[in-house]
């Protein structure tokens, strides 16, 4: 009778408290975390922003800043999945922490950049050193929140990408504008002093606050541990095939999401790394209004993530928020190519495009998690990663090439919208069945 009573009491416990203890943990972990997210994201604003003056200085085409650009990517792509095989098993903790430390150190070093094949070089080794932080940090968000509330968590995570155009861009645009030639050096080499820097600081915090596993929370009691791991046992039964490396590539959706993430980074990355450039192509030529301009696609991502997080965790339909997504998105790039040579009109198309495109990669990665468990979530979501992070290969170099070959990035700006329609009839109809069955059992449950 007595273990009858506690069982109950555990139950009612679990059912009335775990949105407490949630909310506990996620102030806990969640603004170091975005912080460090901040500062990943910090990077894909910098080069963009650097983009004139590093030309300029080194002597770069726009194929060449393209190429560059996508250094970042390959070195980034060629150690994804290793390095979330690291993480699985000597700990997200320590691992996330040796990824900021190296890449700060890493982006840091551009200072020393002064031709084209030193460019090229550290592109790559910082794409390298941090390959795997953002399916790592994925992944350990999956060890501490169910699978109900990875919606809204994920959203807060993606937040900080958001964010990061939100106070980079105006702040990147006031480095180059204000620090150009202090102490000597370039305003694009301030940029990433200033941004690598502070990663190796994240880096020691992550290794001093943040706890690998629920149990060594010292900060949660012992009944909000057993709740709160329960839960995440229970959300995490339904994956059967996924539980290995191996698993997860035999699991029915797993390349098609890899598909469908190759072709959302793909528009990520011409936003990203094109969006100054076409304001100041349609003829804003200040960097600081340049910088406050493309703040405003990141303003309206942020605001559309945090809307659909909160609503795909209420129906539990993420594909159809996914799908609705991409059409913005697509919109936006339409829209972005026809009136790239009216500035305002072309900002207001920008802000639908980041509003697609910011808020469609959150939306996106609480699908994963529902095919995979274990090693097969560490490795396989690493892959999928990968696997999208090609699309950031493809991008930089198809714009800078159409523009150096035209004169204009509208061909391009029109290619990746043709795309975002593709990715969105892929998501609305070629997932498979058991994927759809599972968000509907996740908004039951």
């Amino acid at each position: 009778m007595s273990d009858l009573g506690v069982a109950a009491d555990s139950s009612r416990t679990g059912s009335d408290d775990l949105a407490a203890i949630i909310r506990k943990v996620a102030w806990r972990l969640m603004p170091l975390i975005m912080i460090c997210y901040l500062f990943a994201f910090f990077d894909r604003i910098n080069i963009s922003f650097a983009k004139f003056q590093l030309q300029s200085d080194l002597g770069l085409s726009d194929t060449a800043y393209g190429l560059g650009a996508s250094l970042f990517v390959i070195g980034y792509v060629l150690f994804e999945v290793p390095s979330n095989l690291f993480l699985y098993k000597v700990g997200a903790r320590r691992w996330i922490a040796r990824i900021m430390i190296s890449w700060g150190l890493a982006t840091a070093a551009m200072v020393f950049v002064n031709n084209e094949w030193q460019f090229y070089g550290l592109r790559f080794v910082i794409g390298a050193m941090e390959a795997g932080f953002a399916p790592g940090v994925l992944y350990y968000l999956t060890l501490w929140f169910p699978t109900a509330y990875r919606g809204r968590i994920t959203s807060m995570l993606f937040l900080a990408s958001a964010f990061s155009g939100l106070v980079g861009a105006p702040l990147a645009g006031l480095v180059i504008g204000h620090l150009d030639g202090a102490l000597g050096m370039p305003g694009w080499h301030w940029l990433f002093l200033l941004g690598g820097m502070p990663c190796i600081v994240l880096g020691v915090l992550v290794l001093l606050l943040l706890k690998d596993r629920i149990e060594d929370a010292g900060w949660l009691s012992a009944t909000e541990k057993t709740v709160l791991s329960a839960q995440i046992a229970q959300q995490s039964r339904h994956p059967a095939s996924g539980h290995s490396l191996i698993g997860a590539l035999k699991t029915p959706g797993f390349l098609t999401l890899g598909l469908v993430y190759f072709l959302i980074q793909i528009a990520s990355y011409g936003l990203n790394f094109w969006a100054p450039h076409l304001i100041h192509v349609a003829g804003t030529k200040n960097p600081t209004v340049v910088g406050l301009l493309t703040a405003v696609p990141y303003v309206c991502g942020a605001i559309c993530m945090v809307v659909v997080g909160r609503l795909s965790d209420a129906s539990g339909e993420r594909r159809k928020f996914v799908f609705g997504l991409l059409l913005m998105s697509a919109i936006g790039f339409f829209a972005a190519g026809y009136f790239d040579k009216q500035t305002a009109l072309l900002v207001v198309a920008l802000a639908v495009m980041g509003a697609g495109v910011v808020a469609s990669i959150p939306a996106f990665w609480a699908l994963p998690p529902k095919l995979l468990a274990g090693a097969g979530a560490a490795g396989g979501i690493a892959l999928i990663n990968t696997l999208g992070q090609l699309g950031g290969i493809v991008s930089p170099v198809m714009v800078g090439r159409v523009k150096d070959l035209t004169g204009s990035t509208t061909p391009a700006l029109y290619v990746i919208g043709v795309l975002s329609v593709v990715c969105a009839l892929i998501v609305q109809y070629g997932l498979p069945e058991s994927l759809r069955r599972r968000e509907t059992e996740t908004a039951q449950g």
